[in-house]
């Protein structure tokens, strides 16, 4: 048995025992104060009856039928609550004011009346103690509820010991007056016990709690915006529905860690909250032409390179290099690239001028092997001549010769001055190339590191 039902149980029977002691004592002494607290002690026995019931179901695992959980049956038995409790205090307005207008007697002050009204209200003080804490603990809007039930029963009882009072000091409309302050306390709890639950009933979000969701969210690397955030609350458990909007130039595992962190970031406000994360991949507005071409090729599944992007007047004029299986027949080729070219064309209107070049795509796989020592001695002679040529190229270093299934591959390091630019650097090394092809022009690739001079 669980904590909540527990306390559920115990509270049950303590009610019981001082509704009726109450009810008995009052409509033996005709006392309408008194009969009252005890209607009221016997609507929070119903209650607590029901809350016992209603703390069973929500406790209940989610399941097919209620994917969110039973947390909102808790909510249900308040609102039932609120409304017994709405009945019983408009009720009793009516008798005590139809009492006062025709001047009916007060009730014989009752010792053991009083004896009672001052154990029940240590009793429901202490009940009303326990049930706050453990519905705090556990988050339980049956129990809270049932919290403000024992503390207004507190507050009610001491309300008919003042009507006592007023008898005793020659008030004869005093027992009807504590009915009535009885009655108006019963209704504004039950008033807002009734808001409370309705809030919860129509997933009213709880305050504030979106807008620093959003602010936490907003703070995320990868995250240009924030759509909306929609937060309810079922029982115990907290759900948030949040929509994103990232660049739509990263990739899906790039995404998933971005929806990782905003997931992280919703629990950082409400602890173990269900969070479901949907993005929306945006066109940032700093995403530049060459980044737009290669996101149009990712979703052409087109490999390219060499993007040129030049200003013609008032239209966009793109070249790039796009790489097909060698052993692809031309016209199959052709009709790849002119795919693509489609594509980039609805990407950046009808006017744009797009070149494609076509070039055989090097194998993600190939086996190779060295070449004998003497062989390879003669390609880095090779290198050095051609390296003595070109201004600024030096140190031609870690030359390696391997044969393949398409020929000779030559990997080599060479050095230049840290200050050139890169446009320099690789100008010089493509002079490199052509000085070693006319050599060797049996080399099928060449692939050249160039590095900065220590």
């Amino acid at each position: 048995m669980s904590e909540k039902e527990r306390t559920a149980i115990v509270s049950l029977v303590a009610s019981l025992v001082l509704a009726a002691a109450k009810l008995a004592i009052g409509l033996a002494i005709g006392s309408l104060a008194l009969i009252t607290d005890a209607l009221h002690s016997c609507v929070d026995f119903l209650a607590t009856g029901v809350t016992w019931v209603a703390v069973r179901v929500a406790d209940k695992p989610a399941d097919d039928s209620h994917p969110y959980g039973h947390g909102k049956f808790e909510n249900i038995a308040a609102l039932g609550e609120a409304a017994l409790l709405l009945l019983l205090a408009g009720g009793v307005m009516v008798a005590a004011v139809g009492r006062i207008r025709i001047g009916e007697p007060p009730p014989p002050l009752s010792l053991l009346a009083i004896a009672i009204l001052l154990i029940e209200i240590g009793v429901n003080a202490w009940r009303a103690r326990a049930l706050r804490r453990v519905g705090r603990k556990t988050q339980s809007a049956a129990l809270e509820a049932d919290s403000l039930h024992f503390a207004s029963d507190v507050f009610s009882s001491l309300a008919v010991l003042v009507g006592f009072a007023l008898i005793a000091a020659g008030f004869g409309w005093g027992d009807s007056a504590a009915a009535i302050m009885v009655a108006a306390l019963i209704a504004a709890l039950a008033l807002r016990l009734g808001t409370h639950t309705i809030n919860v009933l129509v997933d009213r979000a709880p305050e504030g709690v979106a807008v620093l969701i959003k602010a936490r969210i907003k703070g995320l690397a990868g995250v240009i915006g924030v759509e909306n955030v929609r937060v309810r609350s079922v029982g115990a458990s907290h759900f948030a529905d949040v929509t994103i909007d990232v660049p739509r130039s990263l990739g899906i595992e790039q995404v998933a860690e971005v929806k990782e962190r905003t997931v992280d970031a919703v629990r950082a406000v409400l602890a173990g909250a269900d969070v479901t994360v949907q993005s929306q991949p945006v066109s940032p507005s700093n995403e530049t032409v060459r980044e737009r071409v290669l996101l149009v090729a990712q979703r052409e599944s087109a490999a390219v390179h060499h993007i040129t992007v030049q200003h013609l007047n008032e239209r966009l004029a793109l070249a790039l290099d796009l790489e097909v299986d060698g052993a692809l027949p031309l016209a199959e080729a052709h009709r790849g690239a002119d795919r693509l070219e489609a594509a980039i064309r609805r990407e950046f209107g009808r006017e744009a001028e797009i070149e494609i070049h076509i070039e055989p795509l090097e194998p993600e796989l190939s086996d190779v092997e060295d070449t004998p020592e003497a062989l390879r001695q003669s390609y880095v002679r090779t290198l050095e001549e051609a390296a003595r040529m070109i201004d600024g190229l030096s140190d031609v270093h870690n030359v390696r010769l391997r044969r393949s299934a398409r020929g000779t591959v030559l990997v080599a390091h060479c050095r230049l001055s840290p200050d050139e630019t890169v446009e320099g650097a690789h100008r010089r090394v493509d002079d490199l190339e052509r000085l070693v092809r006319e050599e060797k022009p049996e080399i099928a690739r060449i692939v050249i590191h160039a590095e900065p001079m220590r």
